[in-house]
């Protein structure tokens, strides 16, 4: 019997974990703007956008458990995956500044830290929402067995 309960609590350890990575992000993200007054650039605002919605739908998929968190969290993830990778690239140069979004205030280029020579907070971003998507994916593979 302590078996067939085994699966169900590490799945919902995985939406914590998912909960708890978005929680970190949300709270990251208010204190580099609140706190330290870094003012966020266009990319920045959509990445919030994708980012802060997934901190309340992880918790609503908490309490009571609910496998169908993967349908709505995966591809609000995903959405700011892309939005977190276009950054990255363009505040690593990969892409031109000729597609940078932000035209007019904070550019998206501003360098605000650099943890280790090349941690930034767009790579901060961008590495939550991987790791939330592996997370799901993984919790659908096995939710699916």
């Amino acid at each position: 019997m302590a078996r067939s309960a085994q699966p169900s609590d590490m799945n919902w350890n995985i939406v914590f974990l998912c909960w708890l990575i978005a929680a970190v992000s949300v709270l990251g993200s208010l204190f580099f703007s609140e706190i330290m007054l870094f003012a966020p650039c266009s990319l920045c605002w959509w990445q919030r956008i994708f980012m802060f919605p997934l901190a309340i739908i992880f918790l609503v998929g908490l309490f009571p458990f609910d496998r169908n968190v993967i349908r709505y969290a995966l591809p609000i993830a995903a959405g700011g995956w892309l939005v977190a990778l276009f950054h990255t690239l363009l505040y690593s140069g990969v892409i031109p500044e000729s597609l940078e979004p932000c035209q007019q205030g904070v550019s998206c280029k501003e360098v605000y830290i650099e943890w280790l020579g090349f941690i930034t907070i767009p790579m901060l971003s961008l590495m939550a929402f991987s790791a939330m998507i592996a997370l799901l994916v993984l919790l659908r593979r096995r939710l699916s067995v």
